[in-house]
């Protein structure tokens, strides 16, 4: 690593959020063995419900929370219900603007979408749900054709999985390509490593 200290991720719950989603760039993360630290929150602290059912622990809220160095962003079908809630919204812009990096799997990019934050950038999202996503946030250049979209400070990924070759690539940022290879290989995953890699596009007819 380049890095001078552990980098500092911090990963959003909310009730219904895609199991992979999450943990798939947290593993990534976490393989940097000591070169990262992650902190869960949430609107409140405690037993988040993923829409699969098992729960995940947020350690802290997002009102108690400050900046970080990557904002992790999941999806899943508890997106549509956070859309309409005002104060988690608020919090998330907060944390997103004062973050180094924000970070979004799947339809994780309809919450920062929501917060206005990506009004006037290139992103992406879940091809099963491309064209809802257009119609929604219409500010944004949404790229269809896209494993993962980077645009300044914002990283969105395409449909669950996704998420772990984005997490590579924002590793890649922070502490270049090598630390990036060998966190997959330790994972024994193949890294997608051109983000505009995305068989899925065409089989949604996009």
């Amino acid at each position: 690593m380049n890095t001078s200290s552990p980098i500092h991720v911090g990963a959003v719950l909310f009730e219904g959020f895609e199991l992979l989603d999450f943990y798939g760039p947290l593993e990534m993360f976490g393989l940097l063995e000591g070169g990262a630290r992650i902190t869960v929150v949430a609107e409140k602290a405690g037993l988040v419900r993923s829409s699969a059912g098992p729960c995940g622990v947020a350690e802290a809220t997002l009102a108690a929370s400050g900046g970080f160095d990557v904002l992790l962003i999941p999806g899943g079908i508890g997106t549509r219900r956070e859309m309409a809630n005002p104060q988690f919204l608020a919090e998330l812009k907060r944390l997103a603007e004062a973050s180094r990096i924000v970070a979004t799997v799947c339809t994780g990019s309809f919450l920062l979408a929501r917060t206005g934050l990506l009004d006037g950038r290139k992103a992406t999202s879940n091809k099963k749900v491309f064209q809802q996503v257009k119609n929604y946030a219409p500010k944004v250049e949404w790229i269809a054709q896209a494993r993962w979209v980077e645009d300044g400070k914002c990283f969105t990924s395409s449909g669950v999985s996704a998420g772990m070759d984005m997490a590579l690539a924002v590793i890649a940022r922070l502490c270049g390509r090598e630390t990036s290879l060998q966190i997959a290989g330790r994972a024994e995953y193949e890294w997608h490593e051109e983000s505009s890699w995305d068989p899925f596009a065409a089989a949604a007819g996009l």
